[in-house]
């Protein structure tokens, strides 16, 4: 068992450690909490994290939903194959639908933040009818993105990272540079990381993150997804059919605020944005009493609207 935050967490939220093998042949990890049988909430993290980010999330939804935080291809426990070409976006939506299967569920409420988010996205889109309800935290509709940061060199600067990680072994490297200061850094510095409003990370926290990520090989994985997103985009598709929830944290260091009220364009149900003034990107670990309390009132509110 990882880290002794981990392990603590597990034992004192009464969460489930678990590893699942799908169609694909590869092995992924992933925490759950809440009865199986209850209706699926799937969480997708961003980078770079891993299923702990959604550890506020996991103790607040088990009492309606069996609560299923992923480990995404290449992060933390669950498998990382080696070449970039498996990294493609194509085989990440796909592990969401044979996750999904092979959890038993035919459907679910899904919620992805960051990178998350943009998987989260695009299953909604090429797999709608697994969908019920789909909660993305700061990330814009694909399509929006990618027009946006075409027309706004701002936002082309805040994405400088995307190109930086199409290098081969530097990035990982730098990451590793100075007791993973970089990495310590995005959670924690002024610029980028959780303000003094916010829910700040513990060093039990920040030491989860160190023990996953200093793992050999951890960061390549996760980095492998940047580096085919080139070829993936812009979509064929783009409609969202699904009610749909967008949280943002206006203080977003790395994605520009006006792209969440475009991405109300794509969306062809019901749609709620709600724009948290003093949170980073790190929304739902930075504000978790806000974000759960959100995210109940648009569950319930469009429980009500089919019931009507």
């Amino acid at each position: 068992m990882p880290g002794s935050a981990l392990s603590g967490m597990l034992a004192c939220s009464r969460l489930n450690w678990h590893i699942l093998n799908i169609d694909s042949g590869l092995r992924f990890h992933y925490v759950a909490a809440g009865e199986r049988g209850k209706p699926l909430m799937l969480l997708l993290h961003g980078f770079p994290e891993f299923w702990y980010s959604w550890r506020h999330q996991l103790r607040e939804f088990k009492s309606e939903y069996r609560v299923v935080a992923l480990d995404l291809r290449g992060y933390g426990e669950t498998d990382a194959p080696s070449h970039k070409e498996y990294y493609k976006l194509d085989c990440l939506i796909t592990d969401i639908k044979d996750i999904l299967e092979s959890l038993g569920y035919n459907k679910c409420v899904l919620i992805g933040h960051d990178w998350g988010g943009m998987i989260a996205w695009l299953v909604a889109i090429c797999y709608p009818e697994m969908v019920t309800k789909l909660i993305v935290v700061n990330f814009p509709h694909p399509s929006v993105f990618t027009e946006y940061i075409l027309r706004h060199p701002s936002q082309l600067i805040k994405s400088g990272y995307y190109f930086f990680f199409q290098m081969p072994w530097f990035p990982e490297f730098m990451f590793t540079v100075n007791d993973f200061k970089v990495l310590k850094s995005l959670f924690t510095s002024q610029a980028t990381g959780i303000g003094r409003k916010g829910c700040r990370l513990t060093a039990e926290d920040i030491e989860a993150y160190l023990y996953v990520f200093s793992q050999p090989g951890a960061l390549t994985g996760p980095i492998n997804h940047y580096r085919n997103i080139f070829s993936c985009l812009p979509l064929q598709h783009h409609e969202v059919i699904m009610p749909t929830l967008l949280l943002w944290g206006e203080r977003d260091a790395f994605m520009e605020v006006e792209m969440a009220e475009i991405t109300r364009i794509y969306v062809k149900n019901h749609f709620r944005l709600t724009i948290l003034s003093e949170a980073s990107h790190w929304l739902q670990q930075d504000q978790p009493d806000i974000v759960n309390k959100l995210i109940w009132t648009f569950l319930k509110e469009e429980t009500t609207r089919k019931r009507e």
